[in-house]
C-alpha cells in the first residue's frame, strides 16, 4: 500500500511567474577566496536583490548556497525585476578592484503545486534548468513569458531555440531578453535585428553561377541553375540556407568569399559557373569552409545542355553529401528538385521572374507572354502555373489589371492548378496561401497551406514573410514579427524585402504601434516609393499615430498613382479579420483625406 507522504489539505496549485537566479562562477570564486565570495554575495541579495523583489512585488521562495527563486504575481513583474536585477548587480563593482559577482536569470511562468509556501513541480524545474542557457549578466525566459509579455515590457526577446533540457520530457521553447533602452528606441536600431534561430545547424549561401560570356540569357541561365540548387539544398532540413534574392547582389561583383560570409552570416559558401556554348555546358562548383578558409568539395560537369537537370541533381547530391555523409539514397532523391522536363518552358520561367521583379507596365507584360509559353510548352510544369498566379496578384494588388475580376479567377485557379501538379513543391503551397488569404478573403485557410510549405522547406523565406502577412490579416501581429524576423534572417537582402516590410508595418498597425508601424513603412516607400500597398497602410498609420499632415500628403501620393481609389471599396475587400483593424484602417484613411 502507497503511503502518501504529503497531506492533500496541505496542497494547494496556482499559476505563477518564477525566476530563478544564480551566480555565474561561483564556485571558483569561493575556491579563490570563499570569505570574500560569501560577504558578496549576502551584500548583493540581502542589499540590492531583495529590496527590489519588495518593489515589484515579489516574494522569496528559497534560498540555496548561491541561488535564489522567487515568485511574483505578474510576469511582466517578474521581467522587470529580472532586468534592475541585472543593472543593479553590474553596478556593484567591489573598491577593491576584484571581480565583481555576475547573475544568470530565467523565467517562466507554469502551474506551481504550493507545499508550505515552497514551490515544486515542472514550472520550478524548467526555469532552474533553462537558466543554463545565460550568459554570465544575461536573462533568458521560456516562450509562454514571451507570449504574455509581448510589447509591453520594455524588452525584446532573441530566439536561442529549444535546446534539450535534463529530467524535462516536454520541449521548451527558450529566447533570451534583452533590455530595450530609450536610446535605442528609434528606427535604426530597431529595424535590423537578426533573427537568431537554427543556431545548431551549418549555414551556407550559394552565389550566382557565374556566365563566362556576360551575355545577360546566359546570366539569367546561371542565376536559374543557382535557385534550383537552393531549392533543392532547402529540402534538407540539416542546414540553413540564405535564399537566392539576398546572393543576386554578389553576382557582379569580386568574389571575396570571407566578406561574402560575414555579411550573410553563413559558415559555407558555394561558389560555381556555367559555360553554355550551342549545345554544350559545362559546370563548375566548390564548396569552402570559410572558417578555415579551405575548399571541402569541388566538382566539374560536362555535357549537353538537355542535361541540364542531371547536372542539378548530381550537384545537389554531392553537396548534401559533403555536409552529410550518412545521408542514404532515399534522403538525396528526397532533395532532389527537378520540375519539368523541358529546358526551353525552364528558360521561359526563368525570363518570366526576371522581368517579373521589375514591378514596371513593361515587366508585367513581358512575364506574361514568358509564362504563358512555358504552361504551352509543358501544361505539367507546376511552377510555370504558380509563377503565373503570382504575377496575377502583384497585377491585382498594385491596381494595374484591366480586369480585375478576370484575373483574380484566373490567379486562384492557376495557384490550384500548381499545387495540384506537385503538392511537394514549397513555392507552389506558398503562392497558393497567399492568394486564399488576399484574393479570395480567407486568411484561416490559408494558414495550413503555409505549414505545409514550411514543412517542405523552413528555408522558404518568401513562405515566412506571407504567412506572417496573413497572421497580421488575423490580428496576431506579434506571431507575424516573428516569422518576419525569420524571412529577414533567410534572406537579408532580398529582391522582396520592400514588401516585408510593408507586411511588418501591417503587423504593428494591427498590433496599435503605429508608430513602429510608420517606420517599418517609410523604410519600405523609401525603396519603392510606388508600391500601392506600401502608401495605403502609411497613409493610415501616419494619421492613427497624429501625424495629419503627413498622413495627407501620402494620401496625395497613394492618388495620384491610384486614381479611382476608395476608402469604403479597399476597406470591404481587404481581408483584416477583426472589426477593431477594419475600423482603424477606415478611420485612418479617412483622416488622410482619401475618398469614400
Amino acid at each position: 500500500m502507497a503511503i502518501d507522504l504529503m497531506p492533500h489539505s496541505m496542497e494547494t496549485r496556482r499559476l505563477a511567474a518564477v525566476a530563478f537566479a544564480d551566480v555565474a562562477g561561483f564556485s571558483r570564486l569561493m575556491a579563490q577566496d570563499d570569505l570574500w565570495a560569501s560577504s558578496q554575495w549576502k551584500h548583493l541579495r540581502e542589499e540590492l536583490l531583495l529590496p527590489l523583489l519588495d518593489q515589484h512585488k515579489g516574494r522569496l521562495v528559497e534560498t540555496a548556497g548561491d541561488a535564489i527563486l522567487v515568485e511574483f504575481k505578474s510576469v511582466i513583474a517578474a521581467v522587470k525585476w529580472a532586468v534592475d536585477a541585472q543593472k543593479v548587480t553590474q553596478n556593484n563593482i567591489p573598491s577593491s578592484g576584484r571581480e565583481a559577482l555576475q547573475l544568470r536569470i530565467a523565467i517562466n511562468v507554469d502551474d506551481v503545486l504550493v507545499h508550505e509556501n515552497n514551490l515544486l513541480g515542472d514550472g520550478v524545474n524548467i526555469a532552474s534548468r533553462i537558466h543554463d542557457a545565460a550568459q554570465p549578466g544575461q536573462i533568458v525566459a521560456a516562450g509562454i513569458v514571451r507570449e504574455l509579455v509581448g510589447n509591453r515590457g520594455n524588452v525584446r526577446f532573441v530566439d536561442l531555440g529549444t535546446p534539450r533540457l535534463k529530467n524535462i520530457k516536454r520541449i521548451v521553447h527558450i529566447f533570451l531578453v534583452e533590455p530595450i533602452h530609450d536610446a535605442e528606441k528609434n528606427e535604426h536600431s530597431q529595424l535590423h535585428q537578426p533573427f537568431i534561430e537554427w543556431t545548431s545547424r551549418p549555414s551556407v549561401a550559394i552565389l550566382p553561377f557565374r556566365s563566362s560570356s556576360g551575355h545577360e540569357m546566359e546570366e539569367y541561365f546561371g542565376s536559374g541553375i543557382t535557385e534550383d540548387i537552393i531549392n533543392g539544398l532547402s529540402r534538407s532540413h540539416a542546414f540553413h540556407v540564405i535564399a537566392r534574392a539576398s546572393t543576386l547582389r554578389f553576382a557582379d561583383k569580386a568574389r571575396d568569399l570571407q566578406n561574402i560570409a560575414s555579411q550573410l552570416g553563413v559558415n559555407y559558401v558555394m561558389d560555381g559557373s556555367v559555360r553554355r556554348q550551342g549545345e554544350r555546358l559545362r559546370i563548375s562548383a566548390e564548396l569552402v569552409d570559410v572558417s578555415l578558409n579551405r575548399s571541402i568539395w569541388s566538382e566539374t560537369f560536362d555535357g549537353n545542355a538537355e542535361d541540364l537537370f542531371h547536372f542539378q541533381d548530381t550537384i545537389v547530391a554531392s553537396v548534401v553529401g559533403s555536409f552529410e555523409p550518412r545521408l542514404k539514397a532515399h534522403g538525396i532523391n528526397r532533395v532532389r528538385n527537378r520540375s519539368t522536363d523541358s529546358l526551353d518552358a525552364y528558360d521561359c520561367v526563368l525570363k518570366a521572374a526576371s522581368e517579373l521583379y521589375r514591378f514596371t507596365d513593361e515587366g508585367y507584360r513581358h512575364s506574361g507572354i514568358a509564362l504563358r509559353r512555358a504552361m504551352e510548352l509543358d501544361p505539367t510544369y507546376a511552377r510555370a502555373y504558380a509563377y503565373s498566379a503570382w504575377r496575377l496578384n502583384y497585377l491585382f494588388g498594385e491596381g494595374r489589371s484591366d480586369d480585375p475580376e478576370r484575373d483574380k479567377k484566373l490567379a486562384i485557379e492557376h495557384a490550384r492548378q500548381s499545387i495540384a501538379l506537385d503538392p511537394d513543391d514549397s513555392f507552389c503551397q506558398v503562392v497558393a496561401g497567399h492568394l486564399t488569404s488576399l484574393i479570395e478573403g480567407n486568411p484561416h485557410h490559408a494558414m495550413p497551406m503555409f505549414d505545409l510549405a514550411l514543412s517542405l522547406d523552413q528555408n522558404n523565406a518568401l513562405g515566412w514573410a506571407t504567412s506572417a502577412v496573413t497572421l497580421s490579416y488575423l490580428g496576431r501581429g506579434e506571431e507575424a514579427m516573428s516569422r518576419f524576423r525569420n524571412a529577414f534572417k533567410l534572406s537579408p537582402f532580398d529582391t522582396l524585402n520592400f514588401t516585408w516590410w510593408t507586411g511588418a508595418g501591417i503587423a504593428e498597425f494591427v498590433s496599435g504601434n503605429y508608430g513602429e508601424a510608420v517606420s517599418w513603412l517609410q523604410k519600405a516607400r523609401h525603396v519603392n516609393p510606388r508600391f500601392i500597398a506600401t502608401l495605403r497602410i502609411l497613409a493610415a498609420s501616419l494619421a492613427m499615430d497624429g501625424k495629419e499632415d503627413q498622413a495627407r500628403a501620402v494620401g496625395a501620393e497613394l492618388l495620384a498613382l491610384d486614381k479611382n481609389f476608395s476608402v469604403d471599396r479597399f476597406v470591404s475587400w481587404y481581408p483584416f479579420v477583426r472589426g477593431e483593424d477594419k475600423s482603424a484602417l477606415k478611420s485612418g484613411l479617412f483622416i488622410a483625406s482619401l475618398p469614400l
